[in-house]
């Protein structure tokens, strides 16, 4: 394994690729941590590693849908 690839020959992943999915692992660490004024640090360090906006728009939506440990669904009455 001295290529600098994660998992088997059919499945690897490239350094790059390995960098990008821990960019958006973190952000979605600091979604559900609730740590928002981290996140747009990350959402930079993730675009300058080649994370396409909607790779990173996708891990905010799982957040807003309620699909992460940091918050929990609950119905909001308007008045």
């Amino acid at each position: 394994m001295g290529n600098n690839v994660l998992i088997n020959d059919d499945q690897a992943l490239g350094t790059d690729q390995v960098l990008k999915l821990t960019a958006l692992v973190y952000l979605n660490d600091a979604l559900a941590a609730q740590e928002y004024e981290t996140c747009r640090e990350l959402i930079d360090t993730a675009k300058n590693l080649g994370v396409s906006q909607g790779e990173i728009s996708a891990v905010i939506a799982d957040y807003l849908n309620g699909n992460n440990l940091g918050r929990q669904r609950q119905n909001r009455i308007r008045s």
